[in-house]
């Protein structure tokens, strides 16, 4: 079942064009993985099919009442605590305040926050920022959850705790969409990889297919350019 559709997608910005005619669909069950270099159009089309961005083209939705939430590259902390900065993700996703002790609860206990409901949120280290903003998105029970860039500021370390995070919610039920510039972080995660280049789709292939060799063109020179970063 598709969660979300594009068809004949474009945006621009003044003379820039970000997102040239692309159609594709975003299933039940994908960790959909785009991958292409700086100004490619990856991040204008994560905040495309998360409804953020006015296009030319139809965007349609599964289901009316499809649950979303999007985590970025940076993640913003208000001037909380790490509680507080939870409850308020619950209350702007329409949480029932009854529900939201429990709720905080495992979501900090589900990234390995717990014991820190107290520290100030802009105190923690960047990995465990990053994984408060994973809390966050994880405390509204989202079934579409939308990430850019979630590791490219990261340490090693930390890096390996966010893509647990990400496969644990993904082997849950979560239906995610990702970009990223890691390619050896697309093999690990990824059921699906879609390649842009110049605001365009090049290629759109389950993880075996994009990383076994059925590429073509541009697509698969931009996976010959980056095989040596492969991690083993």
């Amino acid at each position: 079942m598709s969660l979300i559709t594009l068809h004949q997608v474009s945006v621009r910005f003044g003379a820039v064009r970000a997102l040239d005619k692309v159609s594709l669909h975003v299933d039940r069950g994908d960790f959909l993985v785009l991958v292409g270099s700086n100004g490619s159009g990856k991040t204008t089309l994560l905040r495309v099919l998360h409804g953020l961005l006015a296009h030319q083209g139809r965007r349609e939705l599964g289901s009316v009442d499809l649950r979303q939430a999007m985590v970025f590259q940076r993640p913003f902390l208000m001037r909380l605590s790490v509680l507080n900065n939870l409850r308020l993700a619950l209350w702007l996703g329409g949480v029932p305040h009854r529900a939201w002790p429990e709720r905080s609860a495992a979501a900090l206990r589900r990234v390995g926050l717990q014991g820190l409901e107290q520290r100030p949120a802009r105190a923690l280290s960047g990995g465990q920022q990053q994984r408060l903003a994973l809390a966050r998105a994880w405390a509204v029970q989202p079934q579409l959850l939308f990430l850019d860039e979630p590791t490219a500021s990261l340490d090693p370390s930390a890096k390996r705790e966010v893509e647990t995070l990400l496969a644990g919610f993904a082997a849950d039920g979560t239906t995610l969409v990702m970009s990223t510039h890691n390619l050896g972080q697309a093999k690990r995660l990824a059921t699906r990889v879609i390649y842009l280049e110049d605001g365009q789709v090049h290629a759109d292939l389950a993880n075996e297919a994009f990383f076994n060799g059925r590429l073509t063109g541009r697509a698969q020179q931009f996976l010959k350019g980056e095989t040596g970063w492969l991690p083993h």
